[in-house]
């Protein structure tokens, strides 16, 4: 059939929608080449009529066409309204499988609107005459074939973005008029919402960009003129014989318009151009929180926290249970419901309809009481993704009820379900306006009429306070709710008081002492509030996001309480985050009261606990595999350190150094007694860069470090200034001397010529050989050992894992710690470090044995031979001799200096560890688990193989750990060494 054709045979036609639309259909197939429903898919499965169960009314099914992957279809007769189309489609998306493309007819009129997630929807409206129109006849054509074709451009993200920072623009130039910045925020907020509401039709006849326009002619009218729309949105009313519905929610309440200037006016009509009806207000809020708040401008630009990430939080601890509830309930209903279409009396029918009837009733009173609290609510994101989450279980238990035989009801889910506090005033109201668009935009978006009078509900629910600390010095009460949720602050413990202030600091400690560590993270707070909550019946569960550091010790107290009266189900224990547009690493915590039945998840597995650690407890061979928070530190274990901290500028360039080291002093000595080669953890895992630093050692008084003149001047410019500011007492006196100088370092390490080190944090765990003639900065970690068998075991698989379970991370790299990973490590029985502190021994191949039993020796070698060939194979390809030079320093006492060969420079400076460790080629893989057999034999571990699992490994290390701490005499005849440096 030619367009021509079927335009002379659908012209003028008036048929009734059930009488024409099949036909028009099959006709319209016919003449796009494509085959028909029934030709296409027999069976209907995928490609249907009447899609859908028919309605309890008795009406047709839930789309006239549909086609999986596609499109919705639904027709009406000539002239009817074909937005009531659209909305009966948007009403039955999700039984539609949610289809790309939502098609509306009147079989004269084609409109075609596009439906996919996450992008600004657009509508293609095709006349009958239009089909002669080959470009507009293939917007059909793809409808059937290719619908990816017909997807918008721009996302709604980068339509909100966009819409977020010129507004945000324009409030910063109210600011700057010198406005009360409150004062502006609530003007953007109503500006906001009149911008929405005139592009979803709220506000008649594009009134508000009318009412800009003419703001244009005559700028000194446009504040009255403002005002005016805003008094009659307040309450109802006319403006110029329009209508105005009303609005109020408190957000109209105050009608104090700001001055605006003929170039503001132009820049506010400009933005009515963009399509406010298809923000995101779940990141809108966070955008356009950065143009009010003064405070936050620096964010401008920074990116935000997608949705996703959020919903890492809101499901487990919102939805994942209310889910699970409706599934346990659908199959009961389904069988009452069967039960009574085969009920041989109606009164029996009836009976068993209303048992259905009542549970469904039940469940969907559950949701419209449900109560969700995000007690530091910021914008609003966290709140309205559970409202939107909320809203959608009930949308699809009504469609599901309704297919299974029960009357469709109306949703009753809406703001009041989510609760709020906030202290920030630009944020507390900003989240109001971000849950009233959201709702409306569900409403609307699903096909529902807006309520009204008002049609903005008051959101009180949402309160601008200090959630953890009253103006009074008491401890706030957080309201009743089923779910806690949020994104609290964050702020360092040894920040707390310089940035809260001593008053703030000193009732915190009050309020809260026992029960949060005074070190602790500002965020613990929040979450020992929730506990609270959860332990007094006031909440069921809680879902936070907290920094990382959360697992550390100085903030871990408050997981030791949760599961001490609860329990953790759900956790992400180490996540990329924006947090106040920065990005962080995060650990995200789901915990409640001990009757929860979902099984605990930990990073999206299933795992049988989760610890304080928020480590995952398996178990093997009757040992919790990661239950690793059990582990003890190990008084074998004790010759681990960290490198020096400066807190100043000691450090100099190379050329600085060498000139230095040529120039003598009035007492003889020369510059090398306190000039030093120094490495941090970037020298290790990237290039060195000839770095070197000034160490006046532990205790140098001061008159005799004076007498280095060129060292000593240089500190006395360049860090006495910055050292008189510090608080700390010691460090100011002391001014030429290393804030932590580490003595127990320089005395563990005197008596060797190497040792091994490790950087604190650093993408792959990766140990090398430290030349004790280098100073190592604090991002480093020593180990006083320098036989190669030690280096081997700590370079095996076993304690690459043991160190990543029991540290934490910085950003995406994982840290390190001289206590916790080190320590708590259990080497093989006879190899500890103990167990090897005697004299060493080398042998011809460069080998250096440590001091072990002779029983032991075989395996020491064998590990030791094996990590020899590791690290020379490493040093090879770090360093090929081809390619360098190793140049003597201007004076003995120094290591050579690895010297680029010109030709080679540029390829040399992308030889280093990480870039190693990241392309891991066969050589080093194989290396590696050549070392890992070798390690396992000496734990005796004969069923050894690389694909053991993890949490087996763990399993028996810390059996192993367990075994030596709970038996203190095991080597009491021991002198320790001196302690290690704590965290």
């Amino acid at each position: 059939m030619s367009p021509d054709e079927f335009i002379s045979r659908w012209k003028g036609v008036t048929l009734t929608e059930r009488a024409s639309s099949q036909s028009h259909f099959n006709d319209l197939c016919q003449m796009l080449g494509e085959k028909a429903p029934v030709e296409a898919d027999p069976s209907g499965i995928w490609y249907a009529f009447e899609k859908g169960a028919k309605k309890a009314g008795g009406g047709d099914g839930w789309a006239d066409v549909w086609k999986r992957k596609h499109f919705g279809w639904e027709y009406k007769g000539p002239g009817r309204d074909l937005d009531e189309a659209f909305k009966q489609l948007q009403i039955y998306t999700p039984s539609l499988e949610y289809p790309p493309l939502l098609i509306v007819s009147d079989i004269q009129t084609i409109r075609i609107h596009t439906a996919f997630t996450g992008l600004v929807p657009v509508i293609h409206e095709l006349t009958l005459e239009d089909l002669r129109d080959h470009a507009k006849r293939r917007l059909l054509k793809w409808a059937f074939t290719d619908p990816d074709q017909l997807r918008p451009r721009q996302t709604r993200a980068e339509l909100t973005e966009a819409a977020a920072g010129k507004l945000g623009d324009l409030a910063q130039v109210w600011r700057s008029r010198g406005h009360d910045p409150l004062r502006v925020a609530h003007f953007s907020h109503q500006v906001l919402f009149c911008l929405f509401a005139e592009d979803i039709g709220l506000l008649p006849d594009k009134f508000f960009s009318q009412l800009l326009e003419a703001g244009i002619d005559e700028p000194d009218s446009a504040q009255g003129m403002l005002e005016e729309l805003f008094g009659a949105m307040a309450s109802g009313g006319r403006v110029n014989y329009k209508r105005i519905d009303w609005f109020n929610g408190g957000l109209f309440t105050a009608r104090d318009a700001l001055p605006l200037e003929k170039t503001d006016l132009q820049q506010l009509l400009a933005l009515a151009g963009l399509d406010w009806s298809a923000i995101q207000p779940s990141i809108f809020g966070t955008l356009f929180e950065r143009g009010l708040d003064p405070d936050k401008r620096a964010q401008l630009g920074a990116h935000y926290t997608d949705e996703p990430s959020i919903m890492r939080i809101v499901d487990p601890v919102v939805l994942d249970p209310l889910r699970d509830e409706w599934t346990g309930l659908r199959d009961p209903i389904a069988a009452i419901m069967d039960k009574a279409k085969a009920a041989k009396s109606t009164a029996a029918s009836t009976r068993a309809k209303g048992q259905a009837q009542t549970l469904l009733q039940t469940f969907l009173e559950r949701l419209r009481r449900f109560r969700v609290l995000d007690p530091a609510c910021g914008s609003g994101n966290f709140l309205l993704l559970s409202l939107l989450g909320l809203k959608d279980l009930e949308h699809l238990v009504l469609l599901e009820a309704e297919g299974l035989g029960l009357p469709r009801g109306f949703p009753m889910v809406g703001p009041e379900n989510v609760l709020g506090i906030e202290l920030n005033p630009y944020a507390a109201e900003l989240a109001r306006v971000t849950i009233w668009i959201g709702e409306i935009q569900w409403m609307l978006g699903h096909g529902f009429s807006l309520s009204k009078n008002p049609i903005l509900k008051p959101l009180d629910t949402i309160q601008q306070r200090d959630a953890i600390v009253n103006a009074d010095g008491t401890e706030p009460e957080w309201p009743d709710a089923d779910a806690i949720v949020g994104n609290p602050p964050f702020l360092g413990g040894s920040k707390k008081r310089s940035i809260l202030g001593d008053a703030y600091f000193e009732t915190l400690n009050k309020l809260f002492g026992g029960r949060v560590p005074g070190g602790a993270d500002l965020v613990t707070y929040w979450f020992e509030k929730a506990r609270a909550q959860i332990e007094a019946g006031q909440a069921k569960c809680a879902g936070l996001v907290a920094t990382n550091s959360i697992r550390q010790p100085s903030n871990r107290g408050v997981l030791d309480r949760i599961i001490q009266t609860g329990t953790i189900f759900n956790a992400w224990s180490d996540e990329p985050w924006v947090n106040e547009g920065a990005a962080v690493r995060v650990s995200l915590v789901a915990f409640g009261v001990r009757e929860l039945t979902r099984q605990p998840k930990l990073d999206g597995q299933v795992v049988g606990e989760i610890n304080r650690h928020l480590q995952g407890i398996t178990q093997f061979n009757g040992i919790n595999s990661a239950n690793l928070s059990l582990a003890s530190r190990l008084i074998d274990n004790r010759i681990a350190f960290q490198g020096t901290k400066k807190y100043g500028d000691f450090d100099i360039g190379g050329s600085i150094a060498r000139a230095w080291l040529l120039l003598p002093n009035p007492h003889g000595r020369p510059n090398s007694d306190v000039i030093k080669p120094w490495l941090n953890g970037k020298d290790v895992t990237g290039r060195a860069t000839d770095t070197w630093i000034i160490d006046f050692g532990v205790n140098m008084p001061e008159a005799e470090a004076a007498l280095y003149e060129a060292p000593f001047a240089y500190l006395m410019a360049q860090v006495k200034p910055y050292r008189d500011t510090v608080r700390r007492e010691r460090t100011r006196r002391r001014w030429w001397i290393h804030e932590e100088a580490r003595p127990g370092l320089r005395s563990a390490t005197r008596e060797y010529s190497r040792v091994i080190a490790t950087p604190m944090t650093a993408k792959h765990r990766m140990f090398v050989w430290f030349d004790t003639r280098v100073l190592p900065d604090q991002q480093l970690i020593v180990i006083a050992r320098s036989d190669n068998t030690t280096f081997g075991i700590l370079q095996s698989r076993f304690h690459e894992l043991w160190s990543l379970r029991l540290g934490t991370s910085l950003e995406d790299r994982p840290r390190y710690t001289p206590t916790t990973t080190f320590e708590t490590f259990p080497f093989p029985e006879g190899l500890t470090p103990a167990d090897t502190a005697g004299p060493t021994e080398t042998l011809d191949t460069g080998v250096i044995l440590p001091s072990v039993s002779h029983e032991l020796r075989a395996v020491a070698l064998t590990i030791a031979e094996v990590a020899l060939r590791l690290n020379q194979l490493r040093e090879n390809w770090l360093n090929p001799p081809e390619w360098v030079d190793r140049v003597p320093e201007v004076v003995q006492g120094y290591p050579d200096r690895i010297i680029p060969k010109p030709e080679h420079a540029a390829e040399l400076k992308k030889r280093t560890l990480t870039n190693l460790y990241n392309a891991r080629p066969a050589w080093l893989d194989n290396a590696h688990k050549t070392l890992d057999a070798a390690v396992a034999t000496a734990y005796g571990w004969s069923d050894y193989a690389p694909d053991m699992p993890d949490d087996e490994i763990l399993a028996r290390l810390l059996a192993l750990n367990l075994k030596r701490s709970a038996d203190p005499d095991i080597h009491r005849d021991r002198t320790p060494p001196e302690p290690a440096v704590a965290e």
